[in-house]
């Protein structure tokens, strides 16, 4: 594994490999997912900034960045974000200078992000990595997003269900690999194994 504290040189094309998008519904497990990645293969996890109010179980820079929302939009106009977005009205964002530190360094680093922003990403960083969490069937999403404890409402429950419908279509044209999170160590590892082949190319 590269040393995170020293300089690699390393081309443009590699530095992108080295970025790897993983994207999936609600409640699909992905963040689970990218957690033990992390670890298992000492990556970098971008926190994303939003401007969506903090829940009490959530921590400052841990699951997001919360920012005032002209904080954000001081971000965008100085083109601070790699990708940003408006999601149920609000914003949500990848900084660029933490990812590109990492990248710097030799780091993979991991974007969990939606399909929208991982399109973004693409354009800019074509050689990046995607992946799509896939639930084994669609009643077993409801059943995680409803189970989730957010004191989420039926209509904004419905909203989440549709969303992940279209980014499931999606993904099937966008992306290199799609992983169903059915068992969630075997997903894992699924995932873990996809990205270190990816890297064993690019030596």
């Amino acid at each position: 594994m590269l040393n995170s504290n020293r300089k690699v040189t390393m081309t443009e094309s590699q530095k992108q490999k080295n970025i790897v998008i993983i994207s999936g519904p609600s409640g699909v497990g992905k963040s689970t997912i990218c957690k033990q990645v992390v670890e298992k293969l000492n990556a970098f996890l971008s926190v994303s900034s939003t401007t969506r109010s903090q829940s009490e179980t959530e921590q400052q820079g841990h699951e997001y960045n919360f920012l005032p929302r002209a904080e954000f939009e001081d971000m965008i106009a100085n083109d601070a974000f790699l990708e940003y977005a408006e999601v149920f009205g609000n914003y949500y964002g990848t900084p660029k200078g933490p990812v590109d530190e990492a990248l710097a360094v030799g780091r993979i680093v991991i974007l969990e992000i939606d399909v929208q922003g991982a399109l973004r990403v693409k354009k800019i960083r074509p050689e990046a990595q995607t992946i799509f969490i896939l639930p084994p069937r669609k009643k077993d999403l409801r059943e995680r997003i409803d189970g989730r404890g957010r004191g989420e409402d039926e209509e904004t429950k419905k909203r989440r269900l549709e969303t992940a419908s279209r980014e499931i279509a999606a993904a099937w044209q966008h992306y290199d690999h799609m992983v169903i999170n059915d068992d969630l160590g075997q997903a894992i590892q699924e995932v873990t194994e996809i990205i270190d082949a990816n890297l064993k190319e690019t030596i």
